[in-house]
């Protein structure tokens, strides 16, 4: 399952703990991980594992398999920092922040309390229709069809779409969104990933100036009216926050529901479990979360660290695998079972001070995804001979996938 790390190692590094992993190798697989290389995880590795693979760029970093340790960490913001934690300014000469992602207490908690209003669960939940209408048009173009690309009929559109529409960003120019999304996210090159990061904040600068001469009824030209410790924010402050919402609702969202129709497909009785009672989508929804989580992210050690009697030093970068800690067997009864009953917390959503800020959208999109095809579409399954991909990465995800009905 592993091969041995080939670099030299850091002095406090066993070089019985060091090593690449296959979830980490930014390749195509069609063994489902989820089902194969996770498990074997939790079989086989050490609670500490120092993964040379683990961080874009195939660099290295110390992963946490047992979710109770995760807990921990994320909980603790004294030990562990997220500034700067994405490299996505730095690998272009610069050093803004991803706000409020790559922020530290205390100005994080004004950040937030400058955001967490906005993303509140009534003001998303205000969003149900338009959520709505977005999933029955893009399912009208081809329900009657007999089959989909789910991907590109579907899941990448869809909550872009919503994202779009928030920001006041036009949708002509998705298809080059969806470009620079895929780079940003999915390239182990640097070189690549940097190309994008300049793009996508180029074109978030001239938006945000558009707003600052003419503002508008939208997200952006409300961004700039926020304040932080009684000033408003800055250039570098508003242009992070824009990144922060590009990159985290653009894929996401769109990975998790590839990971969940690849389920739902391939299990005709869950599907029909919730197209006879659409009441149980809620609770399906958060063990869908559980199961089916995409991110691998990040904390930096900020001192002298020990888990599970591992030192880690100032500098390091600590991993929690959200696909692995979902499905951890020690924290959950049976992880590998699918039970929409199972009202079990996960951190897919993170944990702490940095839960995502858009967490009650996210949920929203997914619960409304799920219902509208199984109350709209008859039973759906892959298409024949069509096997499904799975991309083993820092998202893990379905790139391709194909149904059919009928």
């Amino acid at each position: 399952m592993t091969a041995l790390a080939q670099k030299p190692l850091p002095a406090h590094v066993p070089p019985e703990l060091a090593m690449a992993l296959p979830l980490f190798a930014r390749k195509v697989t069609y063994d489902n991980p989820y089902e194969v290389l996770i498990p074997q995880m939790h079989a086989d590795l050490p609670a500490v594992t120092y993964v040379t693979n683990i961080f874009p760029g195939d660099q290295p970093g110390w992963l946490l398999k047992n979710a109770e340790d995760v807990q921990a960490m994320l909980r603790d913001a004294d030990n562990f920092t997220k500034n700067g934690m994405g490299k996505w300014a730095q690998n272009i000469g610069e050093n803004w922040l991803v706000i409020p992602t790559e922020a530290d207490p205390p100005v994080h908690t004004a950040y937030r309390k400058a955001l967490n209003s906005h993303f509140a669960p009534q003001k998303m939940f205000a969003m149900k229709d338009q959520v709505r209408e977005r999933a029955r048009t893009l399912i009208d173009e081809f329900k009657d069809k007999g089959a989909c690309d789910f991907i590109a009929d579907f899941s990448e559109k869809f909550p872009v779409f919503i994202v779009l529409d928030l920001l006041g960003l036009p949708q002509d120019r998705m298809a080059e969104f969806l470009k620079w999304e895929k780079e940003l996210l999915h390239s182990n090159d640097w070189e690549v990933r940097g190309n994008a990061v300049r793009c996508v904040k180029n074109y978030l600068m001239e938006e945000i100036e558009a707003r600052r001469v003419a503002p508008r009824d939208d997200y952006i030209s409300k961004i700039l009216t926020f304040e932080v410790d009684g000033r408003p924010w800055n250039d570098d402050e508003v242009l992070g926050h824009c990144f922060n919402l590009y990159i985290g609702g653009l894929d996401t969202v769109t990975s998790l529901l590839g990971n969940i129709f690849a389920y739902l497909a391939t299990h005709p009785d869950k599907q029909n479990e919730l197209r006879a009672n659409p009441s149980l989508i809620v609770l399906a929804v958060e063990e869908f979360l559980r199961a089916f989580a995409p991110v691998t992210a990040f904390r930096i050690a900020t001192k002298v660290i020990e888990i599970q009697g591992q030192t880690i030093m100032p500098g390091d970068y600590v991993a929690f695998s959200t696909p692995v800690i979902g499905r951890d067997p020690a924290f959950y009864e049976d992880p590998q079972a699918i039970r929409f009953d199972r009202k079990a917390p996960h951190m897919s959503l993170g944990s702490g001070i940095h839960k995502c800020l858009g967490m009650h959208l996210a949920r929203l999109e997914l619960q409304i995804a799920v219902e509208e095809f199984v109350t709209t579409l008859p039973e759906f399954r892959v298409k024949d001979g069509f096997q499904i991909p799975y991309f083993a990465g820092n998202i893990l995800h379905v790139p391709d996938l194909h149904l059919q009905w009928g």
